[in-house]
């Protein structure tokens, strides 16, 4: 695992996918009219004809994923998580997710990583995919997870959601890590507070986990990249070993990490403080820097840290925070849009 400043990459998911491409001719690439935006301008240039560039038509876009995919081709869907989910929702349901066909949707852009408004956040694009039966939803934490994300889900049944950022990607990980879509990961081990975190709300937790550790907190971190089934005995296992727990995920707080984990713990009788770090059930605003949304809206360090303060009913202040990773990347700045 790294420490901030973290380095970036570019276009590790497009990369990747066209490595993917080149051992797999079955695999055919659909664009929503957003094809460099989603890093598969790479896959365009080198196999015209397996890309279908679908044009701003999710809905259709969607229909004819699920004829390929009934045709033995294993389509990616391409286009920004909140087009791939709200836009096309119905599609999804009965052209994808009710024959269990499998069809990968890949949603850019998620909760407030764009500056674009209500229009382009896509705040509850898990929410949807999670209530859509035979969906895996998955949410990755950094460019090393996004490396390894097509690949990945390339043989899961059924269809898959895949959240994913674009643009420069910070690697937190070792290049050793292995993304695994069947447990979450246990990053540390502690009796206080449990921190679960989704996506690219990683790096917020591991420096919320370090604040708390040097105020005399003893703090367990739960990395969980599938949202969807959600790994519940490691869920349960680690709540069972603490007194608080906090959610982080860069989503609304219904429907997501925290309501997943919420329905874990009361379905097996776990009774602990639970805090739950996202979006407070309403609409964000444009921004030109993603961090200020992040302050904004409750998904900084500083949110974090005062959850968990909260959760153990700690005397006193929280105790300070530094700033939040994504105003301490090492090189270059994470693209806005």
């Amino acid at each position: 695992m790294r420490r901030p400043p973290y380095p970036v990459r570019t276009k590790p998911y497009g990369t990747a996918f066209l490595e993917l491409a080149r051992e797999r001719p079955e695999i055919v690439c659909l664009s929503g009219d957003l094809t460099r935006q989603c890093e598969i301008d790479l896959f365009q240039a080198e196999f015209p004809e397996r890309f279908v560039h679908a044009g701003m038509a999710e809905a259709n876009m969607m229909g004819v994923a699920g004829a390929l995919a009934r045709s033995g081709h294993l389509p990616f869907v391409h286009t920004f998580g909140v087009f791939a989910t709200r836009r096309a929702y119905d599609q999804i349901a009965n052209a994808i997710a009710y024959p269990a066909l499998p069809v990968r949707i890949i949603g850019f852009m998620p909760g407030v990583s764009t500056p674009g408004g209500p229009s382009h956040q896509a705040i509850d694009d898990v929410a949807l995919m999670r209530a859509l039966p035979n969906m895996t939803v998955v949410d990755v934490a950094d460019a090393v997870e996004t490396a390894q994300v097509a690949r990945a889900v390339a043989d899961l049944p059924g269809p898959v959601y895949v959240r994913l950022k674009r643009g420069e990607i910070p690697v937190v990980f070792d290049d050793g890590h292995r993304l695994s879509l069947q447990h979450a990961e246990v990053l540390a081990r502690g009796i206080d507070v449990a921190l679960f975190s989704s996506g690219m709300m990683l790096a917020t937790t591991l420096a919320a986990a370090r604040t708390l550790e040097e105020a005399g907190v003893s703090v367990s971190v739960v990395h969980v990249p599938t949202l969807k089934p959600l790994d519940g005995a490691t869920v349960r296992e680690v709540a069972g070993g603490v007194r608080a727990l906090v959610t982080a995920e860069n989503h609304s707080v219904v429907g997501g990490l925290g309501s997943a984990v919420a329905e874990t713990l009361a379905e097996a009788g776990i009774g602990r403080p639970l805090r739950r770090i996202g979006i407070q059930d309403t609409f964000a605003e444009g921004s030109l820097t993603a961090p200020y949304l992040f302050e904004r809206y409750g998904l900084s360090v500083r949110h974090v840290v005062e959850a968990a303060w909260s959760a153990l009913d700690r005397p006193g202040p929280a105790p300070e925070t530094p700033d939040t990773p994504e105003t301490t990347t090492g090189s270059g700045a994470y693209s806005p849009v």
